[in-house]
């Protein structure tokens, strides 16, 4: 079905960074367009979920060139559930930076930078081109290394030369498969390329071609071994910053890979061998990491290396049940892992480090914020029912039956590891009262109430979401089999974008 609404997304960052940039001095003016145009764009990606769960899925001809000889766009099920998650994490994060950040940032043209960062994430989950998905993980790219750059200091200089030289290599990887591709079948439309792919004969050069999107998907996720680049690089930057990038841009690796290896390359023997080996591995470096760290962000960062691990194992089953499992992680994880970073910033806020060794008190200062953050170190965790529970059950289910132990055991070590790390945070920052002999820097106490409130309320939002999605997992289920079963089954997803010429399925 075609539907001009589908780049409303895109479209509404695009124009709220473009009225930012007029209004470059007008940091004010700049807070209330950044929170206006997040709301708007929560708003129309709510919509576009809602149309694609009752219609199925959509479709738009870029400058009405007939696919595959144009860019197309394309809102499956999928697509609109990560553009609707994107949208959520974005307002709770715009409403953060409003008071967090220092002015003088703002001035180096954050709010801006911040949309189109939006923008170019729900551009690359409504693509249905594979060089237009490189070109919007460039717009990523090139506004996230800017994000992380801003105010210049020397730690975030060095964590930014590091992620800018892993995504390169990444890019590098995925834009030399995508001329390989091209080369093969003549043709960038990923409906159009499942087709001419499985009639292409040579599998060997096939097989090789996918190595390089998991390479650059793989970089992009902080797959082990290449996740060094994360940890070193997320902690650097404001905690706004951080927390788009710990709940967004890793996932965006995940949603690629989905997407790719579902419809273009099926994963055979060797790839979920391969895959299953990475995720073991990932989530075993992710926990040893966190086990050490003593600094909140650190800390938060290796988890997100831990638990990529867990969904990058689901894809290698392959399976609907496996399937199930790692798009309804996926979608506990971006919300979760967001509120984690806002979390990190609010105690930077009232502690005035994230060193847990140096703070102490909160739950006796600020009991009621407290018992909320403590829910959403619950859902980290996994406490069932929550929402971190429910897709490891799948995972695990589907692990027994396809007798991947190892997976299943790098799983439940997994789980206990982020246990222990979030108990030892707990009561390190709010359960112990603070070291002797250390003054704290409270700014929080010094802020305006309107201030204060601006840095809970976005912390409420996303555990309100995060307890919705654990409470209410049925509907949650409900949304993954359907993804999953689109995933399985590509066949509507060609017709729809290709519709007559769609004549090999």
């Amino acid at each position: 079905m075609i539907d001009n609404h589908i780049l409303a997304p895109v479209f509404i960052h695009l124009f709220t960074a473009i009225i930012q940039l007029i209004a470059w001095r007008k940091t004010v003016t700049q807070r209330f367009l950044s929170v206006g145009g997040s709301f708007i764009g929560l708003l129309i990606a709510i919509r576009l979920f809602s149309t694609v769960y009752q219609d199925g899925t959509l479709f738009l001809n870029a400058s009405n060139w007939e696919a595959p000889f144009g860019i197309v766009f394309v809102a499956d099920l999928l697509s609109a559930t990560m553009v609707m998650l994107t949208s959520i994490a974005g307002f709770a994060v715009s409403i953060f930076s409003t008071a967090s950040l220092s002015r003088q940032r703002m001035l180096y043209g954050y709010f801006p930078i911040f949309h189109f960062l939006l923008m170019g994430l729900n551009g690359s989950f409504l693509t249905g081109d594979i060089f237009n998905l490189y070109v919007w993980f460039e717009v990523i790219i090139i506004s996230s290394f800017v994000l992380m750059t801003l105010g210049g200091r020397k730690a975030q200089l060095e964590g930014a030369v590091k992620y800018m030289a892993m995504n390169i290599l990444a890019s590098t990887f995925f834009l030399t498969g995508i001329g390989i591709l091209y080369g093969i079948t003549g043709t960038l439309n990923m409906a159009d390329l499942a087709l001419k792919i499985k009639a292409f004969d040579n599998k060997a050069l096939v097989g090789i071609t996918s190595v390089f999107f998991l390479l650059g998907f793989g970089i992009k996720s902080a797959v082990f071994p290449l996740y060094y680049w994360l940890p070193s690089s997320y902690h650097t930057p404001p905690s706004a910053v951080a927390a788009t990038f710990g709940g967004l841009l890793t996932k965006v690796g995940i949603y690629a890979m989905l997407r790719v290896f579902s419809l273009i390359f099926i994963p055979d023997e060797f790839t979920r061998n391969l895959l299953m080996v990475l995720a073991v591995l990932t989530i075993l470096t992710g926990l040893f990491g966190a086990l050490i760290k003593s600094n909140i962000r650190r800390l938060f960062s290796y988890l997100i290396v831990c638990h990529i691990g867990f969904m990058l194992g689901g894809i290698s089953m392959f399976t609907k049940i496996a399937l199930m499992g790692t798009v309804f992680y996926l979608i506990h994880d971006i919300i979760v892992k967001t509120n984690m970073f806002l979390i990190a910033g609010y105690i930077r806020q009232v502690r005035g480090t994230m060193d847990m060794h140096r703070v102490g008190g909160l739950y006796k200062e600020y009991p009621l914020i407290s018992l909320i953050i403590a829910l959403v170190l619950f859902s980290l965790v996994g406490v069932p029912p929550l929402s971190g529970f429910w897709p490891k059950i799948y995972l695990i289910q589907e692990a027994f039956v396809g007798h991947h132990f190892i997976f299943i055991t790098a799983i439940i070590l997994g789980s206990l590891g982020t246990m222990y790390v979030i108990a030892k945070m707990w009561v390190q920052v709010f359960w112990k009262d603070v070291p002797e002999g250390i003054e704290l820097e409270d700014k929080y106490k010094n802020l305006p109430l309107f201030r204060k409130l601006l840095l809970i309320i976005p912390i409420c939002i996303l555990a309100f979401v995060t307890l919705y999605i654990g409470i209410q997992a049925e509907s949650i289920v409900k949304v993954v089999d359907r993804i999953s079963n689109e995933l399985l089954d590509t066949s509507p997803y060609i017709r729809t974008v290709l519709g007559d010429k769609a004549n090999l399925l």
